[in-house]
């Protein structure tokens, strides 16, 4: 009788990398994998108006987008930061918080090691700094109100009530316009290449 091999943990990328998912390591990781898994993974479980989901990709850009805002001043690896703040979800997908609650620590357990390699493949550190972590944070509610109130569906005080009213100067200007995942990705790739160099 065979041996009983272990269950597999590990996803080849598009770029033919091996990634680890319980011991990721940064060198298999690459921004184009990172950019395409995102451009395909819809926030809100899909349940958004328009022609095209909204993306991880999209979201992440306009994080970043906000956090400069937040922080004009910041350096750019902390923008670096923004731009890859949920970039674990390109293999471990996007869950909605009240899921995310369900599931338990085990799920924040393999986001923070597949953040960790990706940190570290981009020059970050494997940890980011709580005071960056918190601004980031931030720009993130802003994000999920502005997504909330623009294409998911809520009422400005319902969104206020989970996401928090943000401070409407940041939000000037700023419009989802949902894009073609093609397109989104391209944009994802440009933007990680303009902050890396600016490093």
């Amino acid at each position: 009788m065979a041996p009983k091999l272990p269950p597999r943990a590990w996803q080849r990328m598009l770029s033919g990398r091996r990634l680890d998912l319980l011991d990721p390591t940064p060198i298999d990781i690459e921004v184009e994998d990172i950019a395409h898994g995102l451009a395909f993974v819809a926030r809100w479980n899909g349940q958004t108006r328009g022609d095209f989901a909204y993306s991880v990709a999209e979201h992440s850009l306009l994080v970043e987008d906000l956090f400069g805002r937040i922080d004009p001043k910041a350096p750019t690896k902390w923008k670096l930061a923004a731009l890859l703040h949920d970039a674990p979800e390109y293999v471990i997908g996007d869950m909605i918080s009240p899921v995310k609650a369900a599931v338990g620590p085990g799920y924040s357990a393999l986001d923070d090691r597949l953040a960790a390699a990706v940190h570290l493949r981009f020059g970050l550190p494997a940890s980011i700094p709580q005071t960056v972590k918190r601004k980031i944070k931030r720009a993130d509610k802003i994000s999920a109100w502005l997504e909330a109130t623009q294409i998911a569906g809520f009422s400005e005080a319902e969104a206020s009530k989970y996401f928090g009213k943000p401070d409407l100067s940041l939000v000037k200007g700023l419009s989802i316009v949902l894009r073609p995942p093609l397109d989104v990705r391209h944009a994802f790739v440009a933007r990680h290449k303009d902050l890396l160099a600016q490093l």
